[in-house]
């Protein structure tokens, strides 16, 4: 694990903060995963680097075996959660799939604002948290992910992502480590 650097126009991507997401148990205590990324949200505003909200509200048509059902949702289910205080600045995406770049605008914004690097946050580590990360790395951009503001349903897929996958799409760390690269900057 280690962050090593932020490119100069480095976006925050957070992925699926939202009512019925962070209402699942989770590995990890959903508020914890909720305060490092409200965290992580303010200092990207602060040095006036975009933030990027990701909510779900919808799924892939094809089969599967452990397919969940995002028909007929309660009210507010997709709704971000409060303590993400959305930004008239920030660039909100509504994605059907599981990574966020899939038949949505992600890429272009990012790529019109200049952004060559993402830090990437939110829950399932392993389903919309990895999957915009391999998406990302795909298209070309520097990725990051702050471990500490992830979190899974399974421990072990939580595992599985941090220790396998992430090594081979980008840099691993901690919201500290990335707050204080945030704060060496000189912008």
């Amino acid at each position: 694990m280690a962050v090593t650097l932020l490119d100069p126009k480095t976006a925050l991507i957070v992925i699926d903060l939202q009512n019925g997401i962070v209402a699942y148990p989770t590995a990890h205590p959903a508020a914890a995963i909720v305060q490092h990324a409200s965290t992580l949200a303010v200092a990207f505003r602060g040095h006036g680097l975009p933030v990027v909200l990701v909510n779900v509200a919808g799924g892939a048509p094809g089969r599967a075996e452990q397919a969940r059902s995002l028909a007929n949702l309660p009210a507010g289910w997709a709704d971000l959660v409060p303590e993400l205080n959305r930004q008239p600045q920030d660039h909100a995406v509504t994605k059907r799939t599981w990574g966020a770049f899939t038949d949505t605008d992600l890429e272009a914004h990012l790529r019109g604002l200049g952004v060559t690097q993402v830090v990437i946050v939110g829950i399932a580590t392993s389903i919309g948290v990895e999957s915009t990360a391999r998406q990302a790395h795909e298209r070309g951009f520097n990725v990051t992910l702050a471990i500490d503001a992830m979190t899974d349903m399974n421990p072990d897929a939580h595992i599985n992502s941090v220790t396998r996958i992430f090594p081979r799409l980008g840099e691993t760390g901690t919201t500290q480590e990335i707050l204080d690269l945030l704060n060496q900057r000189g912008d």
